[in-house]
């Protein structure tokens, strides 16, 4: 759906990205991630239209957006880190003066049916200031998919949230991953794991890794650390903690439900062989049925950390800077 080719862009003698290139197929869920400054609100202000970049192209659906600009733009809901809401209308009103902005056939009927996919319908009539940041949130992605929207472009859009809330976000951009395609720029990289199909990691303006999140996990994260998911009830956790404890092999249990579900432990043995097969069999003679079974560490995020430090340490020593990471997992 969405193609970018060999994007770069210079702020007066400084160049921010260099050679970008990569596409976003229909009905994924993409995450772009990258430290502060390695040019990923430059690549999402490329392509929402708002920046012409220094050279290269971004084609949608096949068509030059330099070129043919209201392509996308028909097609794109856009929601950024600061989603810009008028304070003094209700949420009902809001959502239909959007609508009517974007020429919407039955503004009130496409407010109705977006605000109840987005959980908005109990909250219809409150002003707009006495939302929670969460019910922001649920707003601004409302009003990015209203109208004909194919392609959804969203910056930090859990930024500032509480657990709940961002499990209430994160779900709500599953749901509408279902039949849209997504572009989500985020620092939380937990959410990555738990929500995109597919990874790009930016650095100093280059893409040095794409790949699924388990497939860059597994090629740059931590190794030793496994997250075991049992069917056990929370009141059973002490005694399952003790049955993944008991061998000499294991250096530590740890209770890892917020971050990865009912019933997760997080696993690290002593690395010196491979103990994936033991640790199911030690849950599974002990009675627990095993759910979910992957490797742990610090996820996603050891991986994100191990890839930046690797491209840091090749341009001290004069290497290639590209990761050589393209296609991990994929």
């Amino acid at each position: 759906m969405l193609e970018v080719l060999n994007l770069s862009h210079t702020y007066g003698s400084t160049r921010v990205l260099h050679d970008v290139s990569f596409t976003v197929a229909e009905g994924e869920i993409l995450g772009l991630l990258g430290p502060n400054g390695a040019g990923k609100s430059t690549t999402m202000r490329i392509l929402t239209g708002y920046l012409q970049p220094s050279s290269g192209r971004v084609l949608f659906a096949g068509k030059d957006i330099q070129k043919e600009p209201l392509a996308l733009r028909s097609q794109l809901g856009y929601m950024p880190e600061n989603v810009p809401l008028y304070p003094e209308l209700t949420v009902e009103e809001h959502l239909i003066w959007t609508a009517r902005l974007k020429e919407a056939a039955d503004a009130k009927g496409d407010t109705a049916a977006v605000m109840e996919r987005c959980r908005l319908t109990e909250a219809r009539g409150k002003l707009v200031r006495h939302l929670s940041k969460g019910f922001r949130q649920r707003v601004g992605l409302a009003q990015a998919i209203l109208g004909p929207t194919r392609l959804l472009i969203l910056d930090e859009p859990t930024a500032g949230l509480d657990p709940q809330q961002i499990r209430e976000i994160r779900d709500l951009i599953r749901e509408l991953g279902k039949d849209k395609t997504i572009l989500l720029s985020t620092h939380i990289l937990p959410e990555v794991e738990l929500t995109c199909d597919r990874v790009l990691i930016i650095n100093e303006g280059r893409i040095v890794a794409e790949g699924t999140p388990g497939g860059l996990v597994d090629t740059f994260g931590r190794h030793g650390s496994h997250i075991i998911r049992l069917d056990v009830d929370q009141a059973d956790a002490g005694e399952a903690l003790k049955t993944l404890d008991a061998p000499a092999w294991v250096r530590s249990v740890e209770v890892s439900y917020e971050q990865y579900g009912e019933g997760a432990f997080m696993v690290t043995t002593d690395g010196a062989a491979d103990r994936r097969a033991d640790i199911i069999r030690l849950a599974t003679q002990a009675g627990y049925g095993v759910l979910e079974f992957k490797p742990a560490g610090a996820g996603l995020e050891d991986a994100f950390v191990n890839l930046v430090h690797r491209q840091a340490g090749l341009a001290e020593n004069g290497g290639e800077t590209q990761a050589g990471a393209q296609g991990a997992g994929s």
